[in-house]
């Protein structure tokens, strides 16, 4: 961007701008543009920016990757760079292989282990059947050296070895070469520890050079066989390291976890589905903001997809012909030409094709970017932030500070200040501007816009620290499907609120209720039982328990407030099953923890329970409206407890004698006897 604000202020611009207007536009710093002008980048500094950049990518690839096997992946990829200054690059970066630190302790192994072939058990019934093979350090008066040996477990005996000065990962390579030339093996299992050195990943690749051809062993891209002649070897590994190169690719992977993440699964969760570590999926996850990088849609029938990439990319390395490719994969010949001469990796000075390369250089030439809405019209920008942003002001016009707060970058924090703002929501923005602007239809914006200019910061022109005057305050922007209803806890994929049957939501079956807990001061607590269709309403008396206040409260100890998992259980059970079994078919609770029973209370009761989705109080809309009646006569923060059962019996009296609009202005007493009568009728059956 330097080079940007000297072309601006040069002496011969159109439109001359000072240095000091485009840093402030732009957000640079003055400072750093004087020291860059003073001292401007060198062409070691600019090859330098260079190799991190890859080397960076490569780290994210596989974080088990050192600076060596960096600078053999570099040196592949077609960077020219000695050892010693990718090393010095990465020391500067703080770019480590996640292997080097075991300080601590308490250190955990990572992730679950995959395709550990071997299963502890270090025997074998015959020559051949199972290698094992690790890198030994040895000083020397001259230096280290480094062994790679591998060991067949029937006799014990050294079949192949590689000693090199440098553990590169060529040494597994050579050791692997020699004890297949010596042994010949069928069906050979190769066994290696956790170490990043091992270098199994590069091995695979390289010995493919050689005429040893490699297949997939399922679905999984850790185990890999070997075939040359029809035998087949397998190497297992007992680390979490995948073999990346012969795997997917980072576009398949990446974009397979944005799938996964837009079904609702957690970023850990979508990292293990695709292959990679968590580490790296949640670096992604951070670095995007939370949205989703590319396109997920899957491209149109006219276009290339990435598998037809790859297949032309491994039919091109066989020396196949565009017109067999084109045939083999069912598309024009002119598009496979078009294709290998558009694509075509060209780094290493000739033309290669990469189905990676192919479909990155796809992409950039089928953007079509355009400037944001905000970024072009600053009074629609000036008018969003105000309403987003703007400062609490009195009638007459004087604004109040509020608490002194400082973004983190983080979500907003528990139970502390937030920013005081207007604190319009985008929707509510794009909704007022046609009231406010009617005739102009410049002033018009989507919410989602909005959205994504707050958290992409490529997108817009707004400041990234505004996401504090969100509602959510949340740093990052969460998926829709991850916020809906999702097994947690007590709470299992059986009992979810989608689980429940159709007959209780259109409130046209009498016997469906909802429940939760009117809390008081000191941990006191009122249940409320309402039915959905007659409005009928019970309330739970929840009595403190026996040495409540008399002795310290121990950790992970019964509750003696009144509200705990058992005592729960056991005033739901006597209220309820006062009732026919027809009025008590199911229960519908919040996510609170005093329902964790509610298996054992099923098995009492005969009354199956459901769970709402988290904080979404609208799915018991019937017990949130009677919560609100409720509190006209216990009020919040006053004790609960000190109400006895009869007491609660006689609100409970008052609240379904009061006659009711939904109802046709009868009352829920009267529509809930009238549910009891047809339940005794002749020829319906009542287990009262």
């Amino acid at each position: 961007m330097f080079p940007l604000v000297r072309e601006l202020a040069a002496a011969g611009a159109p439109v001359r701008v000072p240095a000091a207007v485009t840093c402030r536009v732009l957000g640079l710093s003055r400072q750093a543009y004087y020291q860059w002008r003073s001292a401007p980048v060198s062409q070691r500094d600019w090859d330098d920016a260079h190799l991190i950049n890859a080397a960076l990518e490569i780290h994210a690839d596989d974080p088990a990757d050192g600076y060596r096997f960096i600078a053999d992946e570099l040196a592949a990829c077609g960077f020219t760079a000695s050892e010693n200054r990718v090393w010095r690059i990465c020391s500067m970066q703080q770019i480590f292989s996640v292997h080097a630190k075991k300080k601590g302790l308490s250190r955990k192994s990572g992730p679950p282990v995959h395709d550990d072939l071997v299963r502890h058990d270090f025997t074998a019934d015959a020559p051949n059947t199972k290698w094992l093979t690790d890198i030994t350090e040895h000083p020397t008066n001259e230096g280290k050296l480094y062994l790679c040996a591998i060991k067949d477990c029937y006799s014990g005996r050294i079949v192949g070895y590689a000693i090199d000065s440098h553990m590169r990962a060529s040494l597994a390579v050579r050791a692997l070469r020699n004890a297949i030339a010596l042994r010949d093996p069928s069906g050979t299992v190769v066994h290696s520890d956790r170490g990043a050195h091992g270098g199994f990943n590069w091995s695979s690749q390289h010995l493919d050079h050689e005429g040893v051809g490699w297949g997939a062993v399922g679905s999984s891209c850790r185990r890999r066989r070997w075939l040359r002649g029809g035998s087949g070897r397998r190497i297992g590994r007992c680390g979490h390291r995948c073999v990346r190169r012969a795997g997917r690719s980072r576009l398949g992977r990446c974009s397979g976890i944005w799938r996964q993440i837009a079904s609702g699964a957690t970023t850990a969760e979508s990292a293990e589905a695709v292959g990679v570590s968590w580490p790296v999926g949640v670096r992604w996850f951070r670095h995007a903001d939370g949205m989703p990088p590319i396109s997920l849609d899957e491209p149109a029938g006219r276009y290339l997809s990435f598998a037809e990439r790859e297949e032309i990319a491994l039919l091109r390395a066989q020396d196949v012909g565009v017109r067999e490719i084109a045939r083999r994969i069912g598309r024009d010949p002119g598009t496979i030409s078009r294709e290998l001469r558009r694509n075509a990796a060209t780094r290493s000075g000739k033309q290669v094709y990469r189905a990676l390369v192919a479909q990155w250089k796809a992409q950039q030439a089928a953007k079509r970017p355009k400037t944001a809405k905000l970024v072009g019209d600053d009074r629609l920008r000036e008018y969003v932030q105000e309403r987003l942003a703007g400062a609490v002001c009195r009638h007459d016009g004087t604004v109040v500070a509020g608490p002194e707060t400082a973004w983190t970058g983080l979500n907003k924090p528990h139970r502390q200040d937030r920013r005081w703002a207007t604190a319009w929501s985008p929707e509510q923005i794009s909704h007022r501007l046609p009231v406010d602007f009617p005739d102009d239809e410049s002033m018009r914006i989507s919410h989602e816009a909005i959205y994504q200019s707050l958290f992409i910061q490529g997108r817009g022109a707004l400041k990234r620290e505004l996401v504090a005057c969100l509602r959510t305050g949340r740093a990052l922007r969460e998926p829709r499907a991850r916020s809906g209803n999702k097994p947690q806890g007590h709470v299992s994929a059986d009992v979810v609120l989608s689980e429940r049957p159709a007959e209780a939501a259109d409130r046209a079956v009498p016997g469906h209720w909802e429940g939760d807990l009117i809390i008081g001061t000191g941990r006191s607590a009122i249940g409320t039982l309402v039915e959905r269709s007659s409005r009928s309403t019970l309330l739970v008396h929840l009595p403190r328990l026996e040495g409540w206040g008399e002795n310290p409260p121990v950790k992970n100890g019964p509750s003696l407030g009144g509200y705990g998992a058992v005592a729960m259980n056991a005033a739901l059970a006597a209220s309820i099953t006062q009732l026919p079994q027809q009025l008590r078919q199911t229960l519908t609770w919040d996510r609170g923890k005093e329902l964790s029973g509610h298996a054992q209370l099923t098995l009492e009761t005969g009354t199956r329970v459901f769970f709402a989705d988290p904080h979404s109080p609208w799915q018991r809309p019937t017990n949130e409206n009677t919560n609100g009646l409720l509190r006209r006569y216990f009020p919040k923060g006053t004790e609960m407890s000190r109400w006895s059962a009869e007491e609660l019996e006689a609100v409970a009296f008052t609240i379904n004698n009061r006659p009711r609009k939904i109802l046709g202005w009868r009352t829920p007493a009267e529509v809930f006897a009238e549910q009891l009568r047809s339940l005794q009728q002749p020829g319906v059956a009542s287990t009262d």
